[in-house]
């Protein structure tokens, strides 16, 4: 599986097929993710926390903060105490 950040979005390919992505709005100095989508034959293999993990990197890069609006995201970055910094 590869890892793709472009178009503020962070993309999951297998064979350059986008099978997973997250995405996300900048404004300023905050990233608002919008949506993370897994597609079926990938749901509860990690994929999806693996890009909530990729955004919180990039926005502590980039010294931004995420104001997550996507439910999974938001779940995720709650339930995770490493990520608090960039609430």
């Amino acid at each position: 599986m590869d890892f793709k950040h472009e178009n503020n979005k962070f993309s999951a390919l297998e064979n350059s097929e986008e099978l997973a992505f997250l995405s996300y709005v900048p404004n300023g100095d905050i990233l608002t993710v919008d949506h993370t989508e897994v597609s079926p034959q990938l749901e509860g293999q990690g994929i999806g926390k693996k890009l909530v993990a990729q955004v919180v990197e990039y926005a502590r890069s980039e010294n931004k903060t995420i104001d997550p609006q996507c439910p999974f995201a938001k779940a995720v970055i709650e339930k995770t105490p490493e990520y608090q910094d960039v609430l």
